[in-house]
């Protein structure tokens, strides 16, 4: 997406659900920054390490994306809370080594790549915005690398901890898009 197109966008061309959808992206790529700032801040694994910086840098600049066609009227006011959340979830499985980071990701870019996706399939069907949806495209390919690379990483799925806590994730995210979406 180029950024002209994006600097035209203003909150009377993009449809209210888009504005909520988009609110919740920004709130989301925040949290994401923030799960890899906590990852860091606690893990001293070199490949970890690695894995969060690289993953730091994609999801830094999918939140500048998004923050582009965000009208500043339109954005979250509770990135504070975002923040806290995200670092928490990265901080945390941290504690517990690789495998739990990697669980934790891979349930993250789970429930981001079908937030995405139903964004883009709307945005389809209504037939708007294609340089919105093509940012959204490409934020999602992304996020499916990065579920497709800590699954790789993580081996053998989660045993029942890990899963109890990936449900927690999920279920987080999903309360997270609701209240952005309002």
């Amino acid at each position: 997406m180029n950024d002209t197109a994006a600097d035209r966008l203003d909150s009377h061309e993009i449809p209210v659900w888009l504005l909520g959808e988009l609110r919740s992206d920004q709130a989301g790529e925040t949290g994401a920054v923030a799960i890899y700032e906590g990852i860091l801040w606690v893990s001293r694994d070199t490949k970890i390490r690695r894995f969060a910086e690289d993953h730091l840098r994609t999801e830094q600049s999918h939140l500048t994306k998004i923050n582009s066609v965000l009208p500043a009227k339109s954005r979250s006011r509770l990135l504070p809370l975002w923040r806290a959340a995200g670092f928490v979830t990265g901080a945390l499985p941290s504690l517990f080594g690789a495998r739990a980071i990697y669980a934790t990701i891979a349930a993250v870019e789970t429930f981001v790549d079908e937030h995405y996706l139903q964004q883009i399939e709307r945005l389809d069907r209504e037939q708007l915005l294609p340089t919105v949806r093509e940012l959204l495209a490409d934020c999602r390919e992304d996020e499916i690398h990065h579920k497709q690379e800590a699954e790789q990483a993580m081996g053998a799925g989660p045993q029942l901890v890990l899963r109890t806590w990936c449900r927690i994730v999920d279920f987080g995210s999903r309360i997270a898009v609701a209240i952005e979406r309002r």
